[in-house]
């Protein structure tokens, strides 16, 4: 048995510093040195494991065994989902129908900019509120490069997009777990986070377009910037608090993209603004998604159009019939818990630290994408055997990417289970009142370890209430603000680093990408600090729940 100590060297501050080497490791060799994700993952991993081992006096075995049972929890969490979710894009891809789907995109504006605020911005939180698990990443980025963005601008526009809906995605699953870790109610979560985000969401939009034409493509396209934000931040805050937080993204993509779709009717970017590549009517290039393969050259017909669209719609149909109580509990009937063997932990009280191994094979959002998947190859007639050869192809696309998410997922259950994250955490809370500020920070830091917004609520739920407990604070703030905090850290998290470089083609660059990225985390993480801190005290009281 392995009891923790979160303070092994008798100096908090000590202790912290050490637990944050494994941490510091990675974003240095990422961000300074310009690493390989997962030679920088190894590094922070045999960083954390010689000290759960030296300092924190885990045994050898066990230590080695906690990043197993990450590696073996990341399978089901990032790459069943992920590889799926590109396996449908890639069907697509195969058939031409992707192309007709960039048309589609193509026909809202000709300017390419506004195209990326519909496509990463929109388009992409629905695929996050459906599946997340860096699935929007790697279908953005790849639609983005079908519209003339060169393979890193278009990942790192991906990227940031994928920031406002993180807090929502996978029906809402962050919040759910954040619920289920502290026994209050996930509702209350939700509004509270929607009071968060939602503010967020408003400024993703100029960010994109800033990447994409610096301030003279603000300048240009705030109308649309606004517009897509603002529809997106209403909508989400409106369903956190007053529907159901499980379906806030899902209406506030739509909404979005409906009014930026209703906006360039009335309004358009001046002439010599930044236009799109130009639709392909034949063989003038070898890239299946420009090639026009599908429909009449004279253009698309709305059958076309509608097969375009057809696997998403798929998408939201079998997930939204698996939220049916009975449908559910029939997806959920086979699945085995168990504790993972080898492992056995107690907290620093002796009480007994999960160590359960859910394989809900059936019910798990991977498994409801590949079944979309198989429904996508039925509608766009795609004979078994170019299926399963796409399926292939998607799996050798990832390459070092899969090398990669099961090293971070060691790396993040090694500090978890030997107490480094925790040491981290009661650091942080020892700020006193100011821990207001760092609230996010905490989730920032779980979601950069595990990529993941319901892992950095695992993670650190707990913490976050019992800090607000001991200073007297909201626990649905600290909470929210944990999730809030988190959403900024997909971006530089090496998982979806990596998922991003392996989608357009660049595995390899994922510290190019990541310095590309970087300061806009800080940035939208600096905004959420501020907003929590002051949630904290009467300036925003009124917006906290409860």
């Amino acid at each position: 048995m392995y009891q923790q100590d979160f303070n092994p060297t008798g100096s908090l501050a000590l202790s912290a510093l050490l637990a944050s080497l494994p941490l510091l490791a990675l974003l240095v060799t990422l961000g300074v040195f310009k690493w390989r994700a997962h030679w920088a993952g190894a590094l922070s991993l045999g960083i954390s494991v010689v000290i759960a081992i030296a300092a924190y006096h885990m045994p050898i075995g066990q230590t080695l065994d906690a990043g197993v049972f990450g590696a073996a929890l990341s399978v089901l969490a990032i790459l069943w989902i992920t590889f799926n979710a590109i396996w449908i894009y890639n069907l697509t891809v195969k058939t031409g129908h992707f192309a007709v789907l960039r048309r589609a995109f193509a026909a809202i504006s000709d300017d390419r900019r506004i195209q990326s605020i519909v496509i990463a911005f929109s388009f992409g939180a629905l695929i996050e509120s459906l599946a997340g698990g860096g699935s929007p990443i790697a279908i953005c980025a790849v639609m983005l490069i079908a519209i003339g963005f060169s393979p890193l601008k278009a990942a790192a526009v991906a990227l940031v997009a994928n920031t406002a809906p993180v807090a929502f995605g996978g029906l809402g699953n962050p919040i759910t777990i954040m619920g289920q870790v502290t026994e209050l109610p996930a509702e209350q979560f939700g509004a509270m986070a929607g009071r968060q985000v939602a503010v967020l969401a408003v400024l993703v939009p100029f960010v994109l377009v800033g990447i994409v034409d610096g301030w003279k493509g603000v300048r240009e396209v705030w109308p649309a910037a606004l517009t897509a934000g603002l529809s997106f931040g209403v909508a989400q805050f409106a369903f956190a608090n007053f529907v159901n937080y499980k379906l806030c993204d899902i209406f506030a993509s739509l909404v979005s993209a409906g009014a930026v779709i209703l906006l360039n009717r009335l309004w358009k970017p001046k002439a010599g603004s930044v236009a799109a590549r130009p639709v392909v009517a034949g063989g003038a290039t070898d890239d299946p998604a420009f090639t026009r393969r599908v429909g009449s050259p004279d253009g698309d017909s709305c059958a076309d159009v509608f097969l375009a669209f057809a696997p998403y719609a798929v998408v939201v149909v079998l997930f939204s019939l698996a939220q049916i109580p009975v449908i559910a509990g029939v997806l959920n009937a086979p699945t085995i818990t168990f504790d993972w063997p080898g492992l056995d932990i107690t907290g620093p009280t002796g009480k007994a630290v999960s160590v359960a191994y859910k394989l809900n094979w059936l019910s798990a959002t991977g498994t409801l994408l590949f079944l979309s998947g198989v429904v996508t190859a039925l509608i766009l007639r795609i004979t078994p055997l170019t299926a399963l050869r796409t399926y292939w192809e998607t799996l050798r696309q990832f390459g070092w990417a899969i090398v990669t998410i099961l090293l971070v997922f060691a790396l993040s259950y090694v500090m978890n289970l030997s107490g480094q994250i925790s040491t981290l955490g009661l650091w942080l809370a020892g700020t006193g009142a100011f821990f207001a500020f760092i609230s996010p920070v905490v989730g920032w830091f779980g979601v950069a370890v595990t990529g993941t917004d319901a892992g950095s609520n695992a993670l650190f739920g707990k913490l976050q209430i019992t800090a607000a407990q001991q200073l007297h604070a909201s626990p649905i703030l600290f909470g929210a603000a944990n999730t809030s905090g988190g959403v900024m850290a997909k971006m530089i998290s090496p998982q979806n680093l990596a998922i991003g470089t392996a989608a357009v083609g660049e595995v390899g660059a994922e510290g190019v990408l990541f310095r590309r990225v970087f300061g806009w985390s800080l940035l939208f993480l600096l905004a959420m600090c501020l907003l929590v801190f002051l949630q904290s005290t009467p300036v925003l009281g009124w917006m906290r729940v409860g």
